[in-house]
């Protein structure tokens, strides 16, 4: 198993993507290649990078990359309301898939507010651990 396949937040990506693929399945054929296609690499664009940042092996690299699955659930969302504006999602569609994007925005706001949190603590203790090493490297050097 993936260290991706292990996270919620993953799992409701994948889920919400094959969502937009059966939804798009009724757009028409002369959107194919304009709204469909961005529709989907959006909701594609989530999940992958999720993955993707979860095999970087640091939390920086994870924050970087749900920061751009963040960027791209908002671009879903977008994508979404003009499909509907224009008629190719029928209303009741939106209002299906819509609660299940903003779930999966909520749990991405949530796990990078969780990683910045320890990410930035880490950080503070790293410095705090380097400036008592220094102190200690000074005063034995005196004595």
């Amino acid at each position: 198993m993936q260290e991706c396949e292990r996270l919620k937040v993953w799992k409701k990506a994948v889920d919400l993507a094959v969502d937009v693929y059966r939804v798009t399945q009724t757009f028409p054929k002369s959107e194919l290649y304009g709204l469909t296609s961005q529709i989907r690499r959006s909701s594609i664009s989530i999940a992958s990078n999720i993955a993707e940042g979860s095999g970087r092996g640091s939390d920086t690299e994870m924050i970087r990359f749900l920061t751009i699955a963040r960027g791209s659930a908002t671009e879903l969302h977008t994508q979404l309301v003009i499909a509907a504006r224009v008629g190719l999602l029928p209303s009741i569609r939106h209002q299906e898939i819509n609660p299940r994007l903003q779930e999966v925005r909520k749990m991405l706001n949530g796990f990078l507010s969780r990683l910045r949190l320890s990410h930035a603590n880490a950080s503070r203790d790293h410095k705090s651990l380097r400036h008592a090493s220094t102190n200690y490297r000074l005063s034995t050097a005196n004595s």
